[in-house]
């Protein structure tokens, strides 16, 4: 290592219950912001299919509970941003850094084409020709422009990572005590029946038009592979090459780690007193 490189602590989690995984990514914050822990890169799995919520949604408006509890589905509201997103056979990342770092760019739109780059590489380490497109031109904010339901995965951010024209990562950012926190899902396969499923619509017509439209608009790793003629890929493939693709990307090392008492005792007091609770949940 060049002694001039920058070092990130990596934190590979073992599956853990929403309320845990969004606790876990705060607590991080949180002490990053507090000068106590470093820039982190964290890996992690759910234990059941989740349905995140994006921080401005509406829950009550938006998704279906009485089909959430009939598949015994998971449910959390995030800190971030974004839209809906089912979290099921998938890789979960989080990238929480200090806003003041000489590698972030001061406006949002750019810190997350900075903190993505990695996750092109890491894609096309799998062999897989991704590229991060700007949403900004007009021709790709009319692709966009349609109609579009809850989906997170549905909706267009100002940089977006996309194969052969469609999504395949879905990030989302926010800022807060001087800390960059961006999270996402980079999905080995997608259930979008499952998805639509638990989302709320005017009408089965609507849902069906909705659900038609993103399989035009978004696409899973192994989708791609099958379309290929290719083996699909394993999580812990796409682990090794999103760590490499990461550290890649980002110009810095990744040195494995394990969070500090401290963050556990944190993340254990944020699932009892805010992301376990409906009043956070279901908040708006």
């Amino acid at each position: 290592m060049k002694t001039n490189e920058k070092v990130w602590r990596f934190i590979q989690s073992d599956a853990g219950s929403p309320a845990m995984n969004m606790a876990i990514d705060e607590a991080i914050s949180t002490m990053v912001s507090e000068k106590k822990s470093p820039p982190t890169l964290r890996f992690y799995t759910w234990e059941v299919p989740t349905l995140s919520l994006g921080y401005f949604q509406k829950a009550e408006k938006e998704v279906d509970f009485a089909a959430l509890k009939q598949q015994k589905l998971g449910f959390v509201r995030r800190a971030t941003g974004g839209r809906a997103v089912l979290h099921d056979k998938e890789l979960t990342y989080s990238m929480i850094v200090n806003e003041d770092d000489p590698m972030i760019p001061k406006t949002v739109t750019e810190a997350y084409r900075v903190l993505s780059e990695g996750l092109v590489v890491g894609f096309q380490t799998l062999g897989l020709a991704a590229s991060m497109t700007n949403l900004a031109s007009n021709e790709e904010k009319a692709k966009y422009s349609q109609a579009s339901s809850a989906a997170c995965f549905d909706a267009p951010s100002w940089y977006e990572l996309v194969v052969e024209g469609k999504k395949i990562a879905g990030s989302a950012q926010t800022r807060q005590k001087g800390v960059v926190l961006q999270h996402g899902s980079i999905l080995l396969d997608m259930d979008v029946d499952m998805l639509f499923s638990v989302l709320k619509f005017s009408n089965e017509k609507v849902r069906d038009r909705l659900k038609a439209s993103f399989y035009n608009k978004a696409v899973a790793i192994n989708d791609i592979k099958r379309e290929m003629g290719q083996s699909t890929v394993a999580l812990p493939e796409v682990m090794t090459a999103f760590q490499a693709g990461i550290a890649q990307g980002l110009g810095v090392t990744l040195a494995p780690a394990t969070l500090t008492p401290e963050e556990e005792a944190l993340a254990q007091q944020l699932v009892q007193e805010k992301y376990g609770h409906d009043d956070w949940n279901l908040k708006r």
